[in-house]
């Protein structure tokens, strides 16, 4: 995989975090520096380690699936891209608190990043830099989720189901990108 194609699952990987970072931001009356930094680095963070973890889960199992990689690939972008859009019309109710304890931010942050470790399995298949890989996904989940407190404090919640459609989109094309190349129909 190359930068690029890194640096676009790491935006559409956050916009998750970022739909949840809208509505932390909704939810504070006034917005706090401190709360801000601490929701974006809980996300940039849990986003960077589950690549991570299934990286070394799909390492585990590569030799067996070497031949069908491209289409674990695809299949799994194109479920998680399927899943945030269908997801961008529900209305969860669990997002919508201020608190940024270490028990809510972590459950956020882990139902946030699950599509992250599957993304970490097709890594394995891939020649992929873990280490900037994870880096890149976890700095941009980071900066997108901070944008995130602060426009939902402002401007409400106008763009959470916006931002998981396109998020899902994303997904969903480099999936098919990836089996379209792996198939020699796609070649750049």
């Amino acid at each position: 995989m190359r930068l690029f194609e890194i640096i676009i699952i790491g935006i559409g990987l956050a916009m998750d975090a970022f739909a949840v970072s809208i509505c932390k931001g909704l939810s504070m009356k006034k917005i706090s520096w401190k709360n801000v930094i601490i929701i974006a680095s809980y996300f940039g963070i849990f986003q960077a380690l589950m690549p991570a973890l299934g990286y070394f889960l799909g390492s585990s199992f590569s030799f067996f699936v070497q031949h069908i990689d491209h289409w674990i690939a695809f299949i799994l972008l194109t479920i998680i891209g399927g899943n945030m859009i269908k997801n961008s019309t529900d209305d969860e109710e669990e997002k919508r608190n201020d608190k940024v304890d270490i028990k809510t931010m972590t459950l956020l942050a882990i139902a946030t990043s699950i599509d992250a470790l599957a993304i970490g399995i097709t890594f394995a298949f891939f020649e992929v830099n873990l280490l900037l890989s994870i880096s890149i996904i976890g700095i941009i989940t980071f900066i997108i989720s901070f944008l995130g407190v602060i426009i939902g404090n402002k401007f409400g919640d106008k763009f959470q189901n916006k931002a998981e459609v396109v998020g899902g989109i994303i997904l969903i094309i480099i999936g098919l990108k990836i089996l379209l190349e792996h198939l020699g129909i796609l070649t750049f």
